[in-house]
């Protein structure tokens, strides 16, 4: 069924009848030209002081983070922290350009959906947002949204060219690759601010409360501009 069809079927259980043609041209412009909204100061500086700053952020987030000069040092760095970690070598991927090409070694991922049984898993970000030490993950066939909450321990790999400033900017980008098909944003857009946790039982924060316990990222220094 196609979304104007599921949509009309609300309305006429609503008893609302058809959308006025005035409100659909306003919910598109909407959409076409979606304002943007204030973004704090904190974000609005140099390319090195917003890479440093989505770090702190992460780090601040009980997450961590490696810098690899290149996507040939992505492999390493993941093996290197599997073993620090007493993980398995062996690992759900998501099968993004960025990841499937790599040559893994001794490692053993396994590329697609993640498992309930998957201790570990690995995908790739769509974006970083400094302002908070956010990933952007929006659902798609490289990025299975599974990968980022049926295992353990969260692995993201990230080009510091996609690190952004504010929210905004990622909303920007994000929007300006609708489908090429459908022209339809994803159906799903996580964003994620270190590993799952929660406080709500008598103020005591557990980590791994609705997801991962652990989330590191491996940010490669695609981006020039962006090394102090």
């Amino acid at each position: 069924m196609s979304r104007d069809a599921v949509l009309g079927a609300i309305r006429r259980g609503l008893r609302r009848g058809p959308l006025p043609d005035d409100q659909k041209l306003a919910l598109r412009a909407r959409i076409d030209a979606h304002p943007r909204h204030l973004t704090p100061a904190r974000s609005q500086v140099p390319r090195p002081a917003q890479i440093a700053l989505f770090i702190a952020n992460v780090e601040k987030e009980f997450g961590s983070v490696a810098r690899v000069p290149t996507f040939a040092d992505v492999p390493a760095a993941i093996a290197d922290y599997l073993a620090a970690s007493n993980l398995p070598a062996h690992f759900a991927m998501a099968p993004h350009p960025d990841l499937i090409d790599l040559e893994w070694a001794l490692l053993q991922p396994r590329p697609g959906r993640a498992q309930p049984s998957d201790l570990v898993c690995l995908t790739q970000a769509f974006a970083g947002i400094a302002e908070t030490g956010t990933l952007m993950l929006p659902a798609e066939p490289t990025r299975p949204t599974t990968l980022n909450l049926l295992g353990d321990t969260a692995l993201v790999v990230l080009r510091a060219s996609r690190v952004v400033g504010p929210y905004e900017d990622a909303w920007n980008w994000l929007r300006a690759r609708k489908d090429p098909v459908t022209g339809f944003m994803p159906r799903n857009v996580m964003l994620v601010t270190g590993p799952s946790r929660s406080a709500d039982i008598e103020s005591t924060l557990e980590l791994g409360a609705h997801g991962p316990r652990q989330l590191h990222i491996v940010l490669v220094d695609d981006d020039p501009t962006a090394i102090a």
